[in-house]
């Protein structure tokens, strides 16, 4: 069985192995063993109450419960931009107009912004290629969701999520080579290390402080304002099922854009409920499929059930209740996958 639980420091290895999958473009995840390490040892810090809200940040990972092996990783940043700013560009429009000359023009512009500090992030998903499959991938996004829901009062009103904008097969951004390869002369992948490796003062150092035209750019560089990577589309769309949506927001590197939702107003967090376990034999496969997750702080586990999240209780086998680390009769957090995905 497939479940999410709280990153350890022996994973590293294996998240060093799905970091080297990502084919760049996934700041926050470097095939880079410091910065890694160190990532795993803030989340665990954060679990422990340690750090001050400004630097915590939880990493999960999703573990094939057959061979142990960690295949999938996703994270949330309790509140961006207190330590250190954090930027994105705002897609908005300036006007130019003359009434001499009966010219009226409204001009798309990209402008700087540090409007979503303090928020908190989604961020850091990534499921490896072998396990894209089935309900993994709503597994790993939405587990996030539950934790969020058992622990509302650790996190922020809003929520957001980057996502990865579109590179091509070679690892070259249009969006970057008309934008940032001009103001830092480097390399896409070398600025993207730099920053998942905690090296951001550049930005702030380089970055242009004025409204740039998009008209301005190339047209390839035009067309990916705002566009999705193709292996992110998929994250997008699970996460526009919850109530997300773009506002405006890309990325400062590839474009990509931001999302956003109040926290209230996610769908997994403001319909999950707490249901009594019933240890038993297995219910039959024609209930919902839904995320079922335990209320535990410090060892949270999530899997993916079809059980009745409507009725008194939640019927499940030993083996599930195992894993989840539960009791006859405790409570576990309940939701379905989304509204048009009830049955696996």
């Amino acid at each position: 069985m497939m479940f999410i639980r709280p990153a350890r420091h022996d994973d590293l290895a294996q998240l060093m192995v799905l970091a080297g999958k990502t084919g760049g473009g996934l700041t926050s995840l470097p095939t880079d063993s410091a910065t890694l390490s160190a990532r795993i040892e803030r989340s665990i810090l954060t679990w422990q109450n340690a750090l001050p809200r400004a630097e915590q940040g939880y990493v999960f990972v999703l573990e094939d419960g057959a061979t142990h092996q960690v295949v999938g990783i996703c994270a949330i940043e309790v509140a961006v931009g207190l330590q250190e700013p954090w930027y994105n560009f705002h897609v908005g429009t300036q006007v130019h107009a003359s009434k001499e000359l009966n010219v009226y023009n409204i001009l798309p512009t990209l402008s700087l912004s540090n409007d979503h500090t303090g928020c908190s992030e989604l961020c850091t998903l990534f499921l490896d290629p072998d396990y894209r499959n089935g309900k993994n991938g709503y597994l790993l996004s939405k587990s996030r969701f539950l934790f969020m829901a058992a622990f509302r009062h650790r996190f922020m009103q809003k929520v957001v999520a980057e996502m990865r904008g579109w590179i091509d097969e070679k690892g070259c951004s249009p969006f970057w080579e008309s934008v940032g390869s001009r103001f830092f002369s480097m390399s896409f992948s070398a600025a993207d290390y730099l920053c998942g490796t905690g090296q951001k003062s550049f930005i702030a150092e380089l970055m242009p402080k004025h409204p740039l035209y998009i008209a301005y750019l190339s047209a390839e560089a035009q067309q990916v304002i705002g566009k999705t990577h193709p292996q992110t589309a998929p994250a997008r769309a699970v996460l526009e099922a919850e109530g997300f949506r773009y506002l405006n927001y890309v990325d400062i590197f590839d474009g990509g854009p931001t999302l956003e939702c109040d926290i209230d107003h996610v769908r997994a967090i403001r319909k999950s409920r707490l249901l009594p376990v019933n240890i038993g034999t297995e219910p039959h496969h024609n209930l919902p499929l839904c995320l079922v997750g335990n209320d535990h702080y410090d060892d949270f586990r999530v899997v993916l059930l079809n059980v009745d999240p409507h009725g008194e209780h939640l019927t499940l086998t030993q083996e599930q209740a195992d894993i989840l680390r539960c009791e006859q009769g405790d409570p576990l957090r309940v939701v379905t996958v989304s509204s048009s995905e009830k049955k696996a």
